[in-house]
């Protein structure tokens, strides 16, 4: 047996790199008696010659949707406009990236089709986010996120139509053909929308995916969300245990109206954590 890593599922078949090949698996009948899932990005040790997956190896972390496991970064790509910039969305996913101990870097997208003073205003919220410490960048700062890429795994997200395909390409043109070239080996078109793939470039592997089919928060409990607005841990409220939402001695709801924490930002939090 060797190790492998898992870069593209489709129905039981699983493509697994190894030493600059691709090898089409089936995983031991084993793994759905033990209800053992692989995903893409998973490392496991196979059989080259029989084409067996026959053990998934530990994950550091892993997302549900879409179910991806091993990644380190994540970048956001968010639209400004034509889909609207929603600052409600936008912290849907970095809490989720947070709470999976994933680093978040947010790309903003579209900045040229805004008038002026439009792109001004939104420009303020989002300067917010750099404070908090969040990488941002611009979809053209093409060198900056290679250089970013380099010795991580990082997942691409946003919203549909947010230019994230676009994105992808302009990294590396060749991203198109190795799609190609993965579906072929699995007997799948290149078209296929529902595909998550894993591909090497810059130095460092990407995950593209469909983005999240959902982004609720049901099994997330409150504690798991509130830790993960990281602002909110610089203020240590009277009660440890505070949920900053009705206690009346709560530093963080008085950093919100002192406009010290964006009250858009904390007003998700309130719905974030709504049962």
């Amino acid at each position: 047996m060797v190790e492998g890593q898992i870069i593209e599922i489709v129905s039981d078949l699983h493509l697994v790199s190894f030493s600059g090949e691709k090898y089409p698996c089936k995983c031991r009948g084993i793994f759905r008696k033990k209800n053992i899932i692989p995903l893409v990005g998973d490392y496991c040790l196979f059989n080259p010659e029989k084409h067996i997956i026959e053990k998934i190896l530990p994950r550091k972390n892993e997302l549900h949707r879409p179910r991806v496991s091993n990644i380190d970064q994540g970048i956001i790509v968010t639209s400004l406009i034509n889909p609207d910039f929603s600052i409600n969305l936008l912290d849907r996913f970095l809490i989720i990236l947070e709470i999976h101990r994933i680093k978040p870097i947010i790309c903003i997208t579209k900045t040229d089709l805004l008038e002026k003073e439009e792109l001004l205003q939104l420009k303020k919220k989002i300067s917010y986010y750099e404070k908090l410490g969040y990488p941002v960048l611009a979809n053209n700062q093409i060198k900056e996120i290679k250089n970013l890429l380099t010795n991580q795994t990082t997942v691409f997200t946003g919203q549909t139509g947010a230019g994230k395909s676009t994105l992808l390409n302009k990294i590396d043109q060749k991203l198109e053909l190795k799609v190609g070239e993965v579906s072929e080996a699995l007997g799948r078109g290149r078209h296929t929308t529902r595909v998550v793939s894993l591909y090497e470039t810059c130095n460092g592997k990407v995950l593209d995916t469909p983005g999240f089919s959902a982004l609720d928060f049901e099994k997330y409990s409150k504690e798991q969300i509130k830790n993960a607005f990281i602002e909110f841990k610089h203020y240590h409220c009277y009660y440890k245990d505070c949920s900053h939402t009705n206690e009346q001695e709560c530093l963080v709801k008085k950093a919100v109206k002192d406009k010290k924490i964006l009250k858009e930002r904390y007003d998700n939090y309130l719905k974030f954590i709504k049962r």
